[in-house]
């Protein structure tokens, strides 16, 4: 791998991987020293865009996973147009996107075989390293974070990553934020549905001092009927660098009313697109989230860095939402506060006979205090409460990962999580109280190793265990249960091959399995908030993507992967399901695109593409497969001045007629997606 020279004394082999879709920079930091940058180690990354690394401590860094990680630039970021920023993960390899287009509760994306459904949500969210998923797993904090306040995203794959314990069963997600140097950017947009949206991003570094800035707006009357969103994002980050440490304060505030305009039968859903039933027309809510973090990065010693993070977050959610016809209006109302630290140390030593030995040990602890209210209710009237719970969780874990190289060309990485849960559950309405489920100590020994046999050609493989506990009310001994259920543990295995060719070509192929000892699904409309016992479940695939860059200014992108998910031994009070799909996950999953910027010119053009086979809509298999769908973006910017762009994007050019589908027990409900949508943008950067 190429050395890049930093300063005096340093170097720092090409972090994070040769992203071939754009030029990778690396910013150097006058607080680092040598103990952040070991020799030159096997990298598994693979990135679209321009990656660019303000480097940091190495501790909690992708540069230690030996997985399938994937990086999206903040280039390609900062350029899209959405109504929800989980949307942006259309552009990396693998990720299933799940549309719900309900408003405030609008969807999420998943990996490795599973679905977003949210009644298992199995991708760990941080926003700067910040834990950013609810109680439940799900993602409402990334609709914090727009597009033109993003560095770049960092998605890690599989279960051999040691860093996180609660959420990360199949990966995780960080969206990296713009954080130090002085600029201004700011850009509007306006298109299709009577959408605008206004964002700016400003940085002012003065000294030791940095400073950054977000404010964004964006509102949109929706294709369908009934489907108004107004969000407003706010942000501060404010960070001193004091040499040998780095302390820092993060700020975010969002706040969304949006309307809701429910789903279509069978009999509309592909002639009233538009439709929105009159049982919708009081649905909606309002999202209120709040987060706040303070960061310390130290250089505790010469080889001993220190990276912490202590922070809190708060979400207030109240919707109303009625499905169907034959269902009476609901109104859930979520209240979660919760607050935590995040931990890591890292360690550097110098062995003789070791060309290279990384220690790293940390930890992290979350304590929740969360309140879920359900009435039934007629156009937005309280009819009766069905739900009144208050309960609090403690999640913690401790980690020990070493980073092993007896040669230049062999890389070891053995680690051990150890993750241990309290809590108790009050149900106000009854007066009743229940403990946690009795989980233990939830051991999750991992391995990975790598190979490097020829220059920019690495052999990597890793083993690791991750796990799931209840979710709600589904994490305690609530009555009539009188057995504690034991969390279900996820053991995995990946091995791969990623090719390096300079910055003209990066491939990789991967072939992965993961298998659940009991998988627990939330039962979403339960007024309980209970849950149903899956049962054994294994899911396997294998991926493979390319970045090439042929000439200068001329670069493309393609990725295709193929996962099966099955129950293997099913709740017994469900035998017919054996071998069956899981439902809402797609067999084939896939993204291509080009772009190209001829020489000098102030032309810019990209085509780029994501789409999906159809999938199952019940455990049972008996509802038909439907949600296959192919999307192509078309963008043309054209730079005005060296500081202005003007920009055209088309969205959907093909007119595909995407939806999602879900079975309610009796009928099979569409939530139509946007058709063929024309925006355009004027961006200022000084």
């Amino acid at each position: 791998m190429p050395i890049i020279p930093l300063h005096a004394g340093i170097t720092l082999a090409a972090l994070l991987g040769a992203t071939a879709a754009g030029a990778q920079t690396v910013t150097p930091n006058p607080m680092e020293n040598a103990a952040d940058h070991p020799p030159s180690r096997a990298g598994t990354e693979i990135g679209i865009g321009d990656i660019v690394v303000t480097a940091h401590s190495m501790a909690r860094s992708t540069q230690n996973v030996l997985s399938s990680v994937d990086l999206l630039g903040g280039d390609i970021a900062q350029r899209q147009n959405v109504d929800n920023s989980w949307e942006l993960f259309a552009r990396l390899p693998g990720v299933v996107l799940t549309d719900f287009n309900q408003g405030t509760t609008s969807g999420r994306f998943s990996i490795r075989g599973f679905n977003g459904e949210g009644e298992i949500n199995a991708v760990k969210l941080l926003i700067d390293g910040v834990p950013s998923n609810d109680n439940a797993g799900g993602m409402p904090f990334i609709d914090m974070v727009p597009p033109l306040d993003i560095d770049r995203v960092e998605l890690v794959r599989g279960t051999s990553d040691p860093r996180w314990g609660l959420h990360a069963i199949a990966g995780s997600a960080d969206i990296r934020t713009r954080i130090g140097g002085t600029y201004l950017d700011a850009k509007a947009l306006s298109g299709a549905f009577g959408t605008v949206d206004a964002q700016l991003s400003a940085g002012v570094e003065t000294g030791a001092l940095s400073q950054n800035y977000l404010v964004s707006y964006r509102r949109t009357d929706g294709y369908r009927d009934h489907a108004d969103l107004d969000r407003l994002n706010l942000a501060g980050k404010w960070f001193v660098d004091m040499g040998a440490a780095r302390v820092g304060v993060i700020a975010r505030y969002s706040t969304a009313d949006a309307e809701e305009p429910g789903y279509l039968t069978d009999a509309d859903a592909y002639t009233a697109r538009r439709r929105s039933y009159s049982v919708s027309q009081t649905d909606g809510g309002t999202r209120e989230m709040a987060q706040y973090s303070l960061h310390l990065d130290a250089d505790l010693a010469d080889t001993l860095a220190l990276t912490a993070i202590g922070y809190a977050n708060t979400l207030r959610d109240d919707r109303f939402v009625r499905f169907s016809a034959n269902v009476a209006q609901q109104r859930r109302y979520t209240d979660e506060r919760q607050y935590g630290t995040v931990a890591a140390l890292h360690w550097h030593p110098v062995v003789p006979f070791l060309h290279d030995l990384m220690i790293e040990g940390g930890g992290d602890v979350q304590w929740q205090h969360n309140v879920s209210q359900r009435w039934t209710a007629d156009r937005r009237v309280l009819v009766a409460r069905t739900r009144d719970q208050q309960f609090d969780l403690t999640v913690g874990g401790g980690y020990l990962q070493a980073i092993i190289r007896p040669t230049r060309w062999l890389t070891l990485t053995p680690a051990w999580r150890l993750d241990g849960v309290s809590g108790d559950f009050h149900n106000r309405a009854s007066g009743t109280s229940a403990p946690i489920n009795r989980y233990g100590t939830i051991s999750q020994p991992k391995m990975s190793a790598a190979i490097t046999p020829l220059g920019g050609v690495t052999l990597y493989g890793n083993y690791g265990r991750t796990f799931q506990i209840g979710a709600g009310s589904g994490a305690y001994l609530v009555a009539p249960r009188v057995r504690d259920v034991d969390p279900s543990i996820n053991t995995g295995w990946e091995g791969g091959l990623k090719l390096s060719r300079g910055r003209w070509l990066t491939a990789r192929i991967a072939a992965w399995q993961q298998t659940a000892s009991g998988e627990l699904r939330r039962r979403l409309n339960d007024p309980g908030g209970d849950f149903d016992n899956l049962g054994r479940t294994r899911r396997r695939g294998i991926d493979v993507e390319a970045n090439v860059t042929p000439l200068p200014g001329l670069s493309g992108w393609a990725s295709w992967s193929h996962q099966r998910a099955r129950i293997l031994v099913p709740d017994p009070a469900s035998p017919g399901q054996a071998g069956n799909a899981i439902d809402h996950v797609p067999a084939n999953v896939y993204t291509a695109g080009i772009e190209w910027t001829p020489g000098a010119s102030p032309l810019r053009l990209s085509l780029w593409g994501n789409g999906q086979s159809a999938y199952e809509l019940t455990p049972a298999n008996d509802q038909g497969r439907f949600g296959s769908y192919v999307q192509v973006t078309a963008e043309a910017g054209w730079r005005l001045t060296r500081q202005v762009e003007l920009s055209l994007q088309l969205r959907n050019m093909l007119n595909d007629l995407y939806e999602y589908v879900w079975f309610d027990g009796t009928q099979r409900l569409h939530a139509p997606a946007d058709p063929r949508s024309l925006y355009g943008a004027l961006r200022l950067r000084l």
